[in-house]
């Protein structure tokens, strides 16, 4: 078997095969590890009901646009998944399925990469890293605090309602893994807690149009970091929480409090059986709902200079506030 490659791509998730694609497409020689299996994470690390937030058209894999019956609906996990492997069976990737690369570094004596595989050793004149960054569950020390009998379960363990007791349910952050399971959780009749987070949230459709049809028409998804007006900082920002289960539709958390789910601010600590909640609720769900109005207000100012007809819509008005903040909870 060849064992020095021109390049070396670790990972065969969609970024690995898209390199592999675009190197195949230009003849050069190249390698492809990937620890599992193409689409594992899709695969095993989603829950049951889990749906793309992005249009079905902006799926668009090099060589690899959708070409399904619905470019405005929202793939689900198991389309995914069989979106991917499609997508790896169109061009065959040299890929190694079940390799995992342990060791890598510079061979500067040699001008040369080496790495130690669970399939022997391997150099190459370059290497790309496109393994992703979300590997390792981020679970912060308070977990530590709970006792043992109470499940705790990352959102890559989430599967479903069922798979979990038949009791009230917590969830801690409000990004869009975070809202999504509360959503799942609430429409199966669960009694939901949720900690409201920093995560700013996104109008779903405004003035006659997915967002997301709207910022490509602006070119928002054509900003490079250097063009972007928060540079490097946007890097590290939570993604907006918005939702394309159903056909696709907006994540209020204002309206599930008036449904019947409780709202907290961010998780302050645990103490004896006892939760406590920093008292910033009103705020994130302001700030929240500060975002989502700048982003319609951006399209009001290109509809506005481009002179485009689309519909108007009133200006939003939340539907629930916090009277008070609960900051404590006992959860036994």
């Amino acid at each position: 078997m060849k064992q020095h490659y021109s390049v070396a791509i670790v990972g065969g998730g969609q970024a690995g095969l898209s390199i592999s694609y675009c190197l195949k497409e230009r003849g050069f020689d190249h390698i492809v590890f990937e620890k599992h299996q193409i689409g594992y994470a899709w695969r095993t690390k989603r829950w049951d009901s889990f749906c793309l937030v992005t249009p079905n058209w902006q799926c668009q894999l090099p060589g690899h646009p959708y070409r399904g019956a619905e470019p405005n609906g929202f793939m689900q996990k198991d389309e995914i998944v069989r979106y991917i492997e499609a997508y790896a069976a169109s061009f065959n990737p040299p890929v190694r399925e079940g390799v995992e690369v342990t060791r890598l570094w510079q061979n500067e004596a040699d001008d040369v990469f080496e790495l130690t595989t669970t399939n022997g050793d391997y150099t190459a004149d370059q290497v790309v890293i496109a393994s992703g960054s979300y590997h390792q569950p981020k679970i912060p020390r308070i977990a530590e605090r709970l006792p043992q009998h109470i499940v705790q379960l990352h959102s890559s363990e989430y599967r479903n309602p069922q798979s979990l007791p038949d009791k009230a349910v917590l969830v801690v952050g409000t990004g869009q893994s975070g809202c999504q399971i509360a959503e799942d959780l609430h429409l199966a009749g669960k009694q939901v807690h949720l900690c409201v987070g920093g995560a700013p949230r996104s109008p779903r459709r405004y003035r006659g149009k997915d967002v997301v049809d709207w910022l490509d028409q602006m070119g928002y998804y054509d900003l490079s970091i250097d063009e972007h007006p928060q540079k490097e900082k946007v890097r590290t920002k939570a993604n907006h929480y918005v939702t394309g289960r159903d056909g696709g539709r907006e994540i209020d958390l204002r309206q599930f409090a008036l449904e019947g789910m409780r709202l907290y601010g961010r998780l302050k600590t645990v103490s004896n059986n006892t939760l406590e909640f920093y008292p910033n609720l009103k705020q994130n769900l302001d700030q929240a709902d500060a975002v989502a109005e700048s982003i319609k207000k951006s399209i009001d100012q290109f509809i506005q200079n481009h002179q485009i007809d689309a519909p108007t819509e009133p200006p939003y008005s939340p539907v629930w506030q916090p009277e008070t903040e609960v900051l404590s909870l006992n959860y036994e």
